[in-house]
């Protein structure tokens, strides 16, 4: 079995697992058909953008399956379903999949990035505990479901309201939780409600 072979073999059994849609299949294996088509021409460049497409797709789908695990709830806040979003660029940007909840009174949005820019200065931060840990509170070091993560608080200055953002690093994943009007409390009793362990399993 060749290098194509081996790959389209693994990605099947991927995709299959995730349930993908019988269209969406059709388009992967067109693109994978499409890249063995012009390797074979020895038009690499053209290949590499085909299984490009195809790796673009199965992103999307697991995507869209990481979706089905978040809460549907945060206490009050009812997740906007119809606001859920997952884009793509492989090779770019990776993946950035999106969910927000309550309404504009008060709110919180949860967004997850495969490899995100931020996770080697974020990592470097929780290696050493005194950068993480800010002495004004406005940072600190927290772990959700086994994970260091970064807390970090700021303050409206006209309407002294609290914001949080949440940054939890997996693996080359970031998931963040931004809670506007919130408390500290509050935005950690939200992120233990995220399957976090599964979802770290399925970007991985």
């Amino acid at each position: 079995m060749n290098h194509f072979e081996n790959f389209k073999m693994k990605n099947i059994i991927t995709l299959l697992f995730i349930g993908i849609t019988t269209a969406t299949f059709a388009q992967f294996d067109t693109h994978m058909a499409s890249a063995k088509a012009e390797y074979s021409k020895g038009n690499l460049e053209a290949s590499r953008f085909a299984m490009q497409q195809m790796m673009t797709e199965l992103d999307i789908q697991i995507g869209k399956e990481v979706l089905t695990m978040l809460p549907t709830k945060m206490d009050a806040l009812a997740a906007n379903t119809k606001n859920d979003n997952v884009t793509a660029n492989t090779g770019i940007t990776g993946c950035l999949i999106h969910r927000d909840y309550g309404t504009e009174a008060k709110n919180a949005h949860i967004e997850i990035m495969s490899n995100s820019p931020l996770i080697a200065s974020i990592n470097a931060i929780l290696a050493i505990p005194f950068m993480g840990n800010s002495g004004d509170g406005t940072q600190k070091v927290v772990k959700v479901a086994g994970y260091k993560s970064i807390l970090q608080k700021s303050v409206d200055t006209e309407t002294n309201k609290e914001n949080y953002t949440l940054q939890i690093p997996l693996s080359s994943t970031l998931l963040t939780l931004y809670a506007d009007d919130s408390n500290e409390a509050e935005i950690l009793k939200w992120a233990n409600t995220i399957p976090v362990d599964k979802i770290a399993k399925m970007v991985q």
